[in-house]
């Protein structure tokens, strides 16, 4: 923008402050409208660019005392003002936005700090490295998000599914084997379009995992609970445990295992780029709910035959602890 289009600009109610407003005050109303209307709290809203871009030239006129001095003799010769040639006595009009142009570039420190505290920004604005729009190149159009749900099974093996867009689009999403409940998935380039010809925003993805009738996801490990029967446990078996992918392996129960005890299967768990996690079979002792007369008589003399109290254990370092 030509430094004489500033002359019709009134920065000041651009900012909402008055002529006399203190630096401090000057720099609190700019911090509050800057983060307002910055682009990254306003993606894709043209208006809210253009309200930021408008606020940022006025502060870097007015928070600048030898700029704002000679922006305020400026203003007061009014707009209809005849301008000299250049005779004596007489400012002339090139002469007066030369002075802009200089005060501009002593201002442009204090605005890159203003910028940088407020939006963690590590470029100066104006150059590649940094900045919006005008400021620094074209801005990055904003992210869309979407949710997916997805089968346990699709979660743990992967697979590419078609979501359809609130603006009609369908896109393939490519689901990694082993993403997790909650997990994010973002598409680089499949958000908006940028308004002033920047790459694209992203597509954002939260993925939700329905839970599976067996198995319970522990990272990269799979949960599953064995029921195992009294006799197994007391005396020791080999039993039949299912895994995901359909088949079957056998663990040895020892002798006197107690109920909740983890037996593991090395590498039958969830596979990503990180590993593979392993299935832990948690032992849980089957109480049959009805019982015959032979074999609650024989439960009986089970019951003679084992006359301690498991319990006593436990009352014993309960009483100690008192």
């Amino acid at each position: 923008m030509a430094s004489q289009d500033w002359f019709d600009k009134d920065f000041y109610a651009v900012l909402g402050v008055s002529k006399d407003v203190s630096d401090a005050d000057l720099k609190k109303t700019y911090r509050k409208l800057a983060r307002q209307h910055h682009p990254d709290s306003n993606a894709g809203d043209a208006q809210a660019e253009a309200r930021f871009k408008e606020i940022s030239e006025a502060y870097s006129v007015l928070s600048d005392a030898s700029l704002r001095a000679e922006y305020d003799q400026m203003r007061a010769m009014g707009s209809g003002a005849r301008f000299t040639a250049g005779g004596a006595g007489a400012q002339g009009f090139d002469d007066i936005f030369r002075g802009f142009g200089r005060g501009a570039q002593r201002n442009q420190s204090d605005f890159d700090d203003i910028l940088g505290g407020l939006f963690g920004g590590g470029g100066r604005f104006g150059q590649p490295t940094g900045g919006f729009g005008g400021f620094g190149g074209p801005s990055k159009g904003g992210d869309i998000t979407a949710n997916t749900t997805l089968d346990f099974l699709t979660a743990i093996r992967g697979d590419t599914v078609g979501l359809k867009m609130q603006d009609g689009r369908e896109v393939k999403v490519k689901i990694p084997a082993g993403v997790a409940d909650g997990q994010k998935i973002r598409l680089k380039g499949k958000g908006q379009p940028s308004i002033d010809g920047g790459e694209a925003g992203d597509l954002v993805i939260t993925v939700a995992v329905r839970p599976h009738p067996v198995f319970e996801r522990d990272g990269l490990n799979l949960r599953v609970d064995v029921p195992v029967t009294f006799a197994e446990a007391a005396l020791g078996a080999t039993i039949e445990v299912p895994t995901l992918e359909g088949d079957t392996v056998r663990l040895k129960v020892g002798a006197g295992t107690p109920s909740g005890r983890v037996l593991r299967v090395k590498g039958r768990g969830v596979t990503t780029p990180k590993g593979t996690g392993d299935l832990l079979a948690e032992v849980v002792i089957a109480v049959p709910s009805n019982l015959s007369p032979p074999a609650a008589a024989a439960v009986e003399e089970l019951a003679k035959a084992m006359p301690e109290n498991p319990r006593d254990e436990l009352l014993a370092r309960a009483r100690a602890g008192r």
